[in-house]
């Protein structure tokens, strides 16, 4: 019997199936988000209907979880300690890991450095956006090009899956989701369907064969992974290779990892040969600071289990509009404004009249509450123009009420402040009480900000 056509239209932010265009996905609210999907249907034979017991259940593949043996799948390192951090130990057989980034921000060296790293391993690159002999330039500017990397320059899914079976690989690259397409599939590729039907496909065939296969996913113009919702679903891991263009300093983050924690992050640098390990971010990030100018502080935090120094600078300067600017860059906004309130609130400092810009050098974003001291102690020394001490590191959260409130992890703080040889520490005084005393660091309990900004302008 002929195939049926069936036009429905898909929302490509939340998925959400409608059988008439309009302007508005009717479950998310999103604006022009509906796409038009033409899906076949054929007559399928007749399996029993949903409920009905007359239909005899199939146990084939029904395992219990005490039978299962997994000692012969070990993790797969990849020559780089950064990246087997952020992926939990090392590359899991059979996973579908998606990396996500701004164009240019290094995803494909990144792919290349490793599969360098892992000849051994025999890994397939599939490349549909260029060609074998541009692969081959871009190859050969890493220290050691991997020679007997195996490459396929194509876009068909139906022809990538039996080369990837087929290959005696047990890694393999798609560079990337958004070119690849099914022939089964009325779309063009990089489309809501296309996209959804390919990796569902690949993590079929890396699920039966035990490939790991990396998937490098284009990103919109928000920073979010380019195609539908789902992708981010079906795959294992989705990694988010961050960072600012005008910096040579990239951030890799687990922002989903089934298998280990979504909290670490590792650092790379860019230079001429490739991607470079930051082993110790904290010395980079600091190497650039003036220890006699006003507005900087230098704060301890915490991504993943890796302690990191980090220099936040603060600008306040008198306002030329009726409506004074705030800036955050690296930082949150929201954070910020509440920051600024509390100050008013409890310590009478007043910023009407004042523009105030925050930045977190080096280019990276961050997000730790115990960062709230140091951004209030680097604004005020801004305002009153008094730099801070230089050998001190500020540590803790501010509460609505003006107290300093305790963070965790503080002993990894510490030990990372005595390292790099600052010789005071500013923390909250619950925090202080349990701590471990780094030997030749001195550390400054603090309860509220007001007792806080007494020990910081004497």
């Amino acid at each position: 019997m002929a195939k049926k056509l069936k036009t429905q239209y898909r929302c490509k932010e939340c998925g959400a199936v409608s059988t008439r265009w309009s302007g508005r996905c009717h479950q998310c609210g999103a604006w022009e988000s509906l796409v038009e999907e033409i899906e076949r249907e054929e007559n399928a034979v007749h399996r029993g209907k949903i409920g009905d017991l007359s239909v005899a259940p199939s146990v084939a593949g029904i395992m219990r979880l005490g039978d299962i043996d997994n000692a012969d799948s070990p993790r797969i390192r990849t020559g780089s300690e950064e990246f087997d951090r952020v992926l939990g130990g090392g590359i899991t057989p059979g996973s579908l890991i998606l990396v996500g980034g701004d164009p240019g921000i290094g995803k494909s060296t990144l792919m290349l450095q490793m599969c360098a790293a892992i000849e051994r391993f025999n890994p397939l690159y599939v490349t549909g956006e260029e060609s074998l002999r541009q692969i081959k330039l871009r190859a050969s500017r890493l220290p050691e090009p991997p020679e007997s990397l195996m490459l396929l320059a194509e876009t068909d899914i139906g022809v990538i899956l039996p080369a990837i079976a087929g290959a005696n690989t047990k890694i393999a690259v798609i560079d990337s989701i958004q070119t690849m397409y099914s022939q089964s599939v009325d779309s063009a590729p990089g489309g809501i369907v296309q996209v959804r039907e390919c990796a569902a496909a690949l993590m079929q065939l890396a699920k039966r064969n035990g490939i790991a296969i990396f998937v490098i996913g284009h990103v919109t113009k928000d920073g979010m992974i380019a195609g539908p919702k789902q992708l981010e679903h079906l795959v294992d891991a989705v990694l988010q290779f961050e960072g600012d263009k005008t910096y040579s300093y990239r951030i890799l983050r687990a922002v989903k990892n089934r298998f280990g924690s979504t909290n670490e992050i590792g650092v790379f640098e860019m230079v001429e040969a490739g991607l470079r390990e930051v082993p110790n971010p904290s010395e980079i990030f600091l190497a650039q600071r003036n220890r006699e100018d006003s507005g900087s502080a230098i704060v301890a935090t915490v991504e993943g289990t890796r302690p990191l120094l980090i220099e936040v600078q603060a600008l306040v300067t008198p306002t030329g509009y009726s409506v004074p600017q705030r800036s955050a860059t690296g930082f949150e906004y929201r954070r910020l404004q509440m920051i600024l309130a509390v100050l008013e609130k409890r310590l009478g400092v007043d910023f009407r009249h004042q523009d105030v810009f925050v930045n977190i050098a080096g280019g990276i974003s961050l997000n730790d509450p115990a960062m709230d001291l140091g951004v209030a102690a680097a604004i005020v020394s801004s305002l009153r123009d008094v730099p801070l001490d230089s050998t001190m590191v500020i540590i803790g959260e501010i509460g609505l009420s003006g107290e300093v409130r305790p963070v965790s992890a503080i002993d990894q703080r510490l030990a990372e402040t005595q390292k790099l040889g600052f010789k005071s520490a500013l923390l909250p005084a619950s925090n202080a009480a349990k701590a471990l005393r780094p030997k030749g660091l001195n550390l400054i309990p603090v309860e509220r900000i007001s007792l806080a900004f007494t020990q910081l302008f004497k």
